[in-house]
């Protein structure tokens, strides 16, 4: 699988399994070119949208399993077969440490006079943790460079999360964000995180009292997208479009 995964040159590969829980409809096992992760917003979402497609299923309901846990996700075909809207229910939150704001500007090339004054940088879990972070305005956000492969994969392993998100979002809860995580000796830009999205939603609500959010990323890596999410009692909804861009077949 990893091979596989270093092949496509993607953020992510997933492969779908059957699953050893009875509660599961299938099993998703997702990969970086570098490791497997515990558990991923799209490659969840985009695994939903081809399982449907592959049993010609227009609308559906599926419960992924992951190693971290079970979750319910939903699929509504477009009538093109080409689009879709997909959504799930990521794990319930769990807040972990704060960050230290002055390393974490250091980091994103940014001063910590960049950072909101009032919202402190913290690792965040909906699935697997991410470092929160909220930043001023989006004139930092488009500013934000985290150049040291290195010093940002020290960074994300002090709280065992996957990236660095920085986000600027207004009280109507409509917002930009950036991800940058490390593979290897390079920094990354990931054009949507919706394993990220959630715990930003999830610290919102804590922290600002938003609990619906809009998300638009990407845009500085030339792949713009927009993620949803909105928090439902314990847990985070986090959805948004997909679109097929190709299906083939691998012969082994």
């Amino acid at each position: 699988m990893l091979a596989f995964a270093r092949e496509t040159r993607l953020s992510e590969t997933t492969f779908v399994q059957s699953p050893d829980d009875a509660g599961a409809t299938y099993r998703n096992r997702i990969w970086t070119v570098g490791r497997e992760l515990a558990f991923a917003g799209h490659p969840s979402l985009g695994t939903a949208v081809a399982e449907a497609l592959r049993r010609g299923e227009r609308s559906a309901r599926y419960v992924q399993q992951t190693p971290a846990g079970l979750q319910p996700v939903e699929v509504e075909l477009g009538a093109d077969g080409r689009t879709a809207r997909a959504e799930m229910l990521q794990e319930p939150a769990t807040f972990h440490a704060m960050a230290d704001p002055e390393r974490v500007a250091r980091v994103a090339g940014l001063e910590e006079a960049d950072l909101d004054p009032e919202l402190r940088p913290q690792f965040v879990a909906t699935g697997v943790p991410q470092l929160v972070v909220p930043v001023a305005n989006v004139r930092a956000l488009e500013r934000a460079a985290a150049r040291d492969a290195g010093e940002l994969a020290g960074l994300i392993a002090s709280g065992n999360g996957v990236v660095v998100y920085l986000a600027v979002v207004g009280e109507d809860g409509r917002g930009r964000a950036r991800a940058f995580f490390a593979e290897g000796p390079h920094v990354v830009e990931d054009p949507a995180t919706g394993s990220a999205v959630g715990p930003l939603c999830a610290y919102l609500e804590r922290y600002a009292g938003i609990d619906a959010i809009t998300i638009e990323q990407g845009e500085e890596a030339g792949r713009p997208s927009r993620l949803d999410a909105r928090v439902e009692d314990d847990r985070v909804r986090v959805g948004g479009q997909a679109v097929v861009v190709m299906t083939g077949e691998v012969t082994l």
